[in-house]
């Protein structure tokens, strides 16, 4: 089964300042699902309808490399066709559908941010920075730090999962700790 990224912001500054933090969407025919965790380049406002509040995003190309932005819909209860988000208990089943609203925030120097590995497009190995990419809004995994948005490694922690809502049933999966030392 695949999984979907799982974020956990540990000290981000938009915890605490309101302009880093905006409701977006992917939308159009072309529109993806979002995994928390995901990098994007923000757009401007949506145009039309009841949407006039919140920013359109579009995967990161080589040019905009710089001032990304990451999904992140927290603790959010999100009701799409009639069915509610958020309620399944594993947390890795959690992404943001296409052409619905969600929320992002602004990455800044010194964030510091827990992701699994389903986050990144390459395996972890002995990387020690985690940079956006061009078409892709996966985090890449690199052995140098980058221009534009860039994380160091910290740590490889684990976060507990009750797959089942039980907790006799709990299982871990590993996440990296990263620091965010560049934007």
């Amino acid at each position: 089964m695949a999984y979907h990224a799982v974020l956990i912001p540990e000290a981000i500054a938009a915890m605490n300042i309101d302009y880093f933090n905006r409701s977006v969407i992917d939308y159009g025919a072309s529109a993806s699902s979002i995994d928390n965790g995901n990098v994007l380049e923000m757009g401007s406002k949506h145009t039309s309808g009841s949407l006039t509040e919140v920013f359109e995003i579009a995967q990161p190309t080589a040019a905009s490399a710089t001032n990304l932005w990451m999904a992140y819909s927290g603790d959010e209860v999100i009701l799409t066709d009639s069915k509610y988000k958020g309620l399944d208990p594993d947390p890795r089943n959690f992404y943001n559908e296409a052409n619905y609203v969600f929320s992002a925030y602004k990455p800044y120097i010194g964030d510091i941010i827990l992701i699994t590995a389903d986050g990144f497009s390459n395996a972890f190995s002995s990387h020690t920075y985690a940079v956006g990419q061009a078409d892709s809004f996966e985090l890449l995994w690199t052995s140098a730090s980058g221009t534009g948005l860039c994380y160091k490694y910290i740590a490889t922690k684990y976060i507990s999962l009750h797959t089942s809502g039980s907790t006799i049933d709990m299982q871990r999966t590993p996440a990296y700790e990263l620091e965010c030392i560049s934007v």
